[in-house]
């Protein structure tokens, strides 16, 4: 690609508070030819706000695979582009993808132009562990594939953020509840940067009727971080490791059956020896 070619710029603004937005990101709309947003009707006054006037081009869910022509004969041309979501950082459970990944792939200049992230801003504040962690988007609405969603994560032993709607809110905790129990531990952050932010961590047991016994906390984004899966005692035995044993029993003396036992599963020998000793 030449330097006659334009670039994308992948603009994040504020998910509630408009003082969040960059002197960068401001610089970088009121420069380009194009913005290309989520939805014209939503991005129309917040670029008002900050006296932004430039061509807007719609793109969402429905358009994005069949808009990759008009972004790329924009760039030919030598015209500038800024992707902008409803709020947030473009890409994160909103549109772009196909439209960054076709372009990447073509060798355009994409630039990115950091800010909010709802995400990470939930994370940062739950007081879970951050040094491991992975953002699952929106579960599915329909009850059986979200159960199913939850079950495939239910093991997982890194901290998980999810993002949910108002209307589902409830719907969706209980859920984690009957998959992950009730002691498992969450922060739920709701409208975030906004005036009423909420920011509520503790397990799903006390979570779920806090948010129940009030209609208001019921309202806004969500933002739902939940706590890994307890990693497993090394001196407890699970139901396996306590079969595994008795069958090794059968074949060869207590402590060897230990031995044995405990190059296998990685745990403690005198662990497995302990229990032999308390079950006979």
């Amino acid at each position: 690609m030449t330097t006659a070619f334009g670039t994308l710029y992948i603009v994040a603004t504020p998910i509630g508070n408009l003082s969040d937005i960059s002197e960068r990101a401001l610089n970088t709309l009121k420069s380009v030819d194009h913005i290309a947003v989520e939805d014209t009707r939503h991005s129309a006054p917040l670029l008002k706000q900050f006296g932004i006037h430039k061509p807007l081009k719609a793109l969402h869910d429905h358009n994005e695979r069949h808009s990759l022509t008009w972004f790329i004969k924009e760039l030919e041309a030598g015209h500038s582009i800024a992707l902008i979501s409803d709020a947030g950082t473009p890409l994160i459970a909103d549109p772009g993808y196909h439209i960054v990944s076709g372009l990447r792939n073509l060798g355009f200049s994409i630039s990115p132009i950091p800010g909010p992230c709802a995400l990470i801003a939930a994370l940062s504040a739950s007081g879970l562990a951050t040094d491991h962690f992975c953002f699952e988007g929106f579960l599915s609405a329909k009850t059986a594939a979200r159960l199913a969603q939850l079950m495939a994560l239910a093991h997982e032993p890194y901290t998980m953020v999810f993002y949910e709607a108002p209307h589902r809110i409830c719907e969706t905790l209980e859920a984690m509840q009957q998959v992950f129990g009730p002691d498992r531990i969450v922060c739920l952050a709701r409208e975030l940067t906004k005036t009423f932010e909420t920011i509520k961590t503790g397990p799903l047991s006390t979570i779920i009727p806090w948010l129940k016994a009030d209609s208001n906390q019921q309202r806004g984004e969500f933002v739902i971080v939940v706590a890994g899966a307890p990693t497993p005692d090394k001196h407890e035995l699970s139901l396996d490791d306590q079969r595994l044993l008795t069958l090794l029993r059968r074949q060869m003396p207590l402590k060897a059956a230990s031995q044995l036992a405990a190059e296998y599963t990685g745990k403690s020998k005198n662990t497995f020896y302990d229990f032999g000793i308390t079950h006979d």
